[in-house]
């Protein structure tokens, strides 16, 4: 990790060479170490270094960003002048408010050493553990064990100096067989709280469960959503609807709709991202200290994130969602989870109501096709079964769908007590498992 005196000495001479340009300086500091496997082999042992300062600089109503991995006094100098250069030629934008000023900003527990230093000969034992459990039963294991320590760190020139350490493993199966595929996924900052033989369970049993899957006709069926599922919904969510930004251009299904009724009566969705269930991050890429947001509460739009720029915009402070400024998503969610049933709704409980209807691993290659709606199209992947009479019978072939997740959410009839945390492409959700009254499939595959 860089570390705080270094990180000032730099910061220092970001501001020192922007004159009178308000300054900012966004580190990220990451160590990475991932080791892959595939067809029962390890193929691929890695480790990377990478550290990056992003430099903002605000002069009147403008705003330039320039970003490098020389870290360098001479890598900063040209830095700083390319985002001074772009001062000069970029329009004003009259909604740009200035830098955010210094707030305190709570502790959270997110760096556990062991995560940070473990090598590859653990990393090979635990795809090891992956690699026999599928070949004692005449499979193929794919996957990943990696493990990731970051150093986020916020400087600017209003005296704001924000420092945040975390880490985060993963560990990742694909097993195989000639005619189906399970998978599962852990993930958590402790390495050490991941139980490898219950990731290798569920891949292989997966496997072994949605062997020869039969075709089935594409209509609407009531669905068991596993959580790699369920995620898959909190996703496309945050990326679509829970942004100020989309609700403000009027893209988000929240827009017009905050106090009434867009869900089910049981959803509950927020984003927190001090909670220690999750991975935590007790600042944005501002250096705003973050804050719990509840999207939905028992089915009722309550609000969205917001960073300094769209907050600005309504006369209101940001609630610690600014993403990195190269980005134009605007403001965004990281840190979601979604409140779980009741204590008497286990995994056999959501499929017992079920009379004809299919049970869900997870979905792939999902697209937006109407924001304002959420209505997505996908593919359901690793494993999809029919439930009959309350019970699972069979496997089935894949089906790609057309849905809308807000309506969806809307005919949720039960959720699981137990919640996992899966990852995302930027960070994790802590979801339980749903069973949902409607589900629209649309076309069937050939596997």
């Amino acid at each position: 990790m860089l570390g705080e005196k270094k990180l000032r000495e730099i910061a220092g001479r970001v501001f020192s060479q922007a004159g009178a340009a308000q300054a900012e300086a966004l580190f990220v500091d990451f160590d990475l170490a991932l080791t892959r496997f595939a067809r029962n082999a390890i193929h691929q042992n890695v480790s990377e270094r990478h550290a990056t300062l992003t430099v903002r600089l605000l002069s009147g109503k403008r705003a330039g960003v320039s970003s490098t991995s020389d870290l360098s006094p001479e890598g900063v100098r040209r830095a700083v002048e390319a985002a001074l250069a772009t001062t000069r030629v970029v329009p004003e934008n009259p909604a740009l408010p200035g830098l955010p000023a210094p707030a305190p900003v709570s502790s959270a527990k997110a760096y556990v050493a062991r995560t940070a230093r473990q090598g590859p000969e653990e990393r090979a034992r635990q795809a090891a553990v992956i690699i026999r459990k599928a070949e004692e039963r005449g499979l193929e294991a794919a996957g990943a064990v990696s493990v990731r320590a970051t150093e986020y760190a916020v400087v600017n020139s209003h005296g704001l100096f924000a420092r945040h350490r975390a880490t985060a493993a993963d560990v990742m199966a694909v097993v195989r067989s000639d005619t189906s595929s399970g998978y599962a996924d852990r993930v958590d900052m402790d390495i050490g709280r991941i139980d490898v033989e219950a990731v290798a369970d569920e891949a292989v049993q997966g496997a072994e469960r949605g062997r020869n899957p039969a075709p089935i006709e594409p209509g609407v069926y009531e669905v068991v959503l596993a959580p790699y599922a369920v995620s898959d919904i909190l996703d496309f969510l945050g990326w679509t609807g829970f942004s100020a930004q989309a609700v403000q251009e009027k893209r988000s299904f929240l827009t017009g709709r905050l106090g009434q009724k867009v869900m089910g009566d049981n959803v509950t969705i927020w984003d927190d991202g001090l909670d220690p269930t999750g991975i935590p991050m007790t600042f944005d890429f501002e250096g705003v200290p973050k804050q719990r947001v509840d999207f939905i509460v028992d089915g009722v739009a309550k609000g969205a994130c917001y960073d300094s720029y769209t907050a600005a915009k309504e006369g209101r402070a940001s609630t610690g969602h600014a993403i990195p400024p190269f980005d134009a998503y605007g403001p965004f969610p990281t840190n979601l989870f979604m409140k779980s049933g009741p204590s008497a709704e286990g995994p056999d409980d959501l499929v017992r109501p079920v009379k004809r209807g299919l049970l869900v691993t997870r979905f792939w290659y999902t697209r937006t096709v109407h924001p304002l709606t959420v209505e997505v199209t996908g593919m359901t992947r690793d494993g999809t079964f029919l439930i009959e009479n309350g019970e699972v019978t069979r496997p089935v072939r894949n089906l790609r769908f057309t849905q809308s997740y807000v309506d969806a959410l809307n005919h949720v009839n039960s959720i699981g007590r137990e919640t996992r945390l899966v990852r995302t492409a930027w960070s994790v959700n802590r979801i339980p498992a749903l069973r949902i009254g409607a589900w629209l499939f649309n076309g069937a595959t050939e596997y």
